[in-house]
């Protein structure tokens, strides 16, 4: 049977290893990191930053102390493995101490086992140029395509690509006990009231409660991060004898309506994402993620690659940081 790609933590922490070495000209962590194969390759950003085999291992150390020291802001950080081979992809700010300017870089790895141990293969680096300054044209289809999905369900379709949206109140059984059945009672009409409010609010439909929880469903990723941010701006705002954590997680993908309830994976794996938010926390897929663009201006925290209950191998998936949108 062939491997499946997965999501790989392991990778993730090499690449910051090589990454922290770059920028601390650590030449025997570097030359450690590299691969001995003369297929070993590097591209740079400048025209003739094009080298191979054992000379960039050898000199690529040298290059770095070429470099002026910098500040590191990491954006993003994903990385993946198939049997003996990995890749990553890598965004970042770097602030340079020479001059104090800041420029937007994008790195992207190969990978490969080694007598056990992963050795970068291929590296690549890039401060990027857009394509209107470089060849006169901006690309428009893949983001035609995208914008395509953000806005394809409509709430009297059947079928389509949605974002699903559940809420949970964590720690319930404790509250319950202590406030008492019907206080508690109370205590959920008012919530499920305000969140239903807040779901109405950015577009969205709430489907159903369950127990503490609910389940909602809306047209765009973007209206579903609103929500879940006003929902949990609003509950940490209230002045209640009753104070509580809630967890909200995001999927989207195709889902199918059948007497006004939704099916699906898509269902699903929202259901588990949320499982793993903690109390005030928010958590997103990388679907969900992909398909908001920097333009909405959200705030996130770096991919985290986790096991859901139900889905095979690892899941990627993103805090979205409330606070700070």
């Amino acid at each position: 049977m062939s491997q499946g790609i997965v999501p790989s933590p392991e990778l993730i922490a090499v690449v910051r290893r090589w990454n922290d070495a770059v920028r601390l000209k650590d030449r025997a962590t570097l030359v450690n990191m590299l691969s001995s194969s003369e297929h070993l390759r590097y591209q740079g950003s400048a025209e003739n930053e094009e080298w191979s085999g054992q000379v960039f291992r050898r000199g690529f150390a040298d290059h770095t102390k070429e470099i002026p020291d910098f500040e590191w802001d990491e954006h993003s950080l994903e990385a993946f493995e198939c049997g003996n081979a990995g890749w990553a992809h890598c965004t970042a700010t770097l602030t340079f101490a020479s001059n104090g300017k800041s420029a937007f870089h994008r790195f992207t790895f190969v990978l490969h086992l080694e007598d056990g141990v992963w050795k970068v293969v291929q590296a690549h680096v890039s401060n990027p140029t857009s394509n209107m300054e470089k060849i006169g044209i901006e690309h428009t289809a893949l983001n035609a395509l995208i914008d395509a999905a953000r806005h394809e369900f409509q709430h009297d379709q059947t079928e389509g690509t949605a974002s699903v949206m559940f809420t949970d109140i964590a720690n319930s059984s404790v509250i319950t006990r202590r406030l008492g059945d019907r206080r508690w009672a109370e205590v959920i009409a008012d919530h499920f009231a305000l969140t239903s409010q807040m779901i109405e609010a950015n577009r969205g439909r709430m489907i159903k409660s369950l127990g503490d929880g609910t389940m909602s469903i809306f047209a765009s990723p973007q209206n579903a991060l609103r929500a879940a941010i006003e929902i949990q701006s609003r509950n940490a705002a209230a002045a209640s004898d009753a104070p509580f954590g809630l967890r909200i997680g995001i999927h989207t993908g195709d889902v199918i309506q059948r007497n006004e309830d939704f099916f699906g994976s898509v269902v699903n794996k929202a259901a588990r994402v949320t499982d793993i938010s903690g109390p005030n926390e928010i958590h997103v897929t990388d679907v969900t993620r992909l398909l908001v663009g920097a333009e909405d201006n959200l705030v996130f925290r770096p991919p985290a690659s986790v096991s859901l209950k139900g889905f095979g191998g690892q899941q990627v998936v993103y805090q979205l940081d409330w606070s700070e949108n």
